[in-house]
């Protein structure tokens, strides 16, 4: 199951997360010393009262981030069916659009649908991906370069490892390519078909 990969696995529950918290996050193991240092660093590093017994910081989760994760798992499931229903819309609009390719869900695994993702492939088209997000900005549509640049491209990895600038191709490749399209229950279908026009007219 999820949560018993490695030593531990880290949890984003980011606002923008298809289970979020506002904020915050959480970390799973099956190492009970890694769990208990991990509990003493989201506290500062207390092991009693004014006994600080290693680095820490103020990690805790409140009682608000906690009612919203509750009340996020209530409609988890109304959440999945409204991003697929979006995701569906999407395919159907980019179906056949020359130069557009969107990311492909496995309808036979299990899915959130969380991100509308497309990969520009801008020698078939007659603009760049990010010729193309200028255009939806200026239209009022909030798309997104999503994982760029590559890790290994910002500081503080490129100044420590400058010999692994070059050497992930495929991975620079992508993120020149890669787009993501607004989603969520905030998007309308309206929404979805305007997006598509925008980018059909576009390209």
């Amino acid at each position: 199951m999820i949560g018993n990969f490695g030593d531990c696995e880290v949890f984003s529950f980011h606002a923008t997360k298809f289970f979020q918290t506002f904020e915050g996050g959480a970390i799973t193991t099956n190492n009970e010393q890694l769990a208990q240092e991990i509990r003493l660093m989201r506290n500062f590093g207390f092991g009693g009262l004014d006994n600080v017994v290693q680095l820490g910081i103020n990690g805790k989760m409140t009682e608000i981030q906690a009612a919203m994760g509750l009340s996020c798992l209530e409609i988890l499931d109304d959440v999945i069916h409204v991003n697929c229903r979006n995701y569906q819309a999407y395919r159907k609009y980019l179906e056949g659009v020359k130069g557009v390719q969107i990311l492909n869900y496995d309808a036979r695994e299990q899915t959130n649908y969380q991100y509308i993702i497309l990969e520009i492939e801008s020698e078939k088209t007659t603009l760049t991906r990010d010729q193309l997000i200028e255009i939806l900005q200026d239209h009022n549509v909030r798309a997104r370069r999503y994982f760029y640049p590559g890790c290994h491209q910002v500081n503080p990895y490129k100044t420590l490892y400058p010999e692994q600038l070059n050497r992930l191709p495929k991975t620079d490749s992508l993120c020149q390519r890669v787009l993501c399209l607004p989603t969520g229950q905030a998007t309308s279908l309206d929404d979805i078909n305007k997006i598509c026009q925008i980018i059909k007219q576009a390209l």
